[in-house]
């Protein structure tokens, strides 16, 4: 349990740690914009060959597939639902990127915690990928927010809230681990994978290409390359 909370709070830390970075200092558009395509291009290594890759050895293909259209569907709902109460305050990019790290860290998390409880150790290509992708994403989230005008406190609040609810997930995956089956967890990463795909082509990549414009591309394959090469190497 105590490798459960140690994982859990080393994954979960950034979320917040990002958020107090874009409290300290104004970003500049352009790097906030190269910042969220780096993290963007991580979340698509991740998807492949953390999430898709370990759910379809687990379970298979069907209860992956289906965790990634119950993902995807839970963001979409979610996203909705953010930019409706938004709308009205002009809301920036910064809500449905804490939605999807919110959708995408519960499950990513709780397969971690599983994976310690089943004595199958830790991914370390893993863990670096969530926090390589979970710091520009709450870097790029927070300073949205405070342009859009959220106060401080809450901003830190809401991040803090999210990393909690991410490290409790670790705990709950390991505390879990004997009652349930590998296709659960093959559904659990499949529904990360679907939350992500979701958030990623609808608010992280569009997002970053307005701040950075040209070199969006570059940030999100080194991203994507970095990430990658952590799983391909573990």
């Amino acid at each position: 349990m105590i490798q459960a909370v140690l994982w859990g709070a080393v994954a979960a830390a950034p979320l917040f740690i990002g958020a107090v970075l874009a409290l300290l200092r104004k970003w500049p558009p352009k790097w906030l914009g190269i910042v969220l395509g780096f993290g963007a291009g991580a979340l698509m290594a991740s998807i492949a060959f953390e999430l898709w890759e370990e759910g379809l050895n687990l379970g298979g293909p069907i209860p992956l597939v289906v965790g990634v259209a119950a993902g995807a569907l839970c963001y979409y709902v979610a996203d909705r639902i953010v930019e409706r109460r938004a709308s009205a305050s002009q809301g920036s990019a910064g809500g449905p990127l804490a939605v999807g790290a919110l959708l995408d860290g519960i499950p990513e998390q709780l397969v971690l915690g599983i994976g310690l409880a089943s004595g199958e150790g830790v991914s370390v290509a893993l863990v670096i990928a969530i926090v390589v992708s979970n710091l520009p994403e709450s870097i790029g989230s927070a300073a949205d927010l405070l342009d859009g005008g959220m106060k401080r406190s809450r901003v830190l609040s809401l991040w803090a809230g999210v990393a909690v609810v991410c490290a409790i997930a670790t705990i709950a995956g390991y505390a879990l681990a004997d009652a349930v089956s590998p296709e659960f967890r093959a559904g659990a990463s499949g529904f990360a994978a679907g939350a992500l795909l979701v958030m990623l082509v609808d608010s992280m990549v569009p997002d970053a290409q307005s701040k950075a414009k040209e070199s969006t591309g570059l940030a999100t394959v080194l991203g994507f390359a970095l990430a990658a090469g952590l799983s391909l190497g573990a």
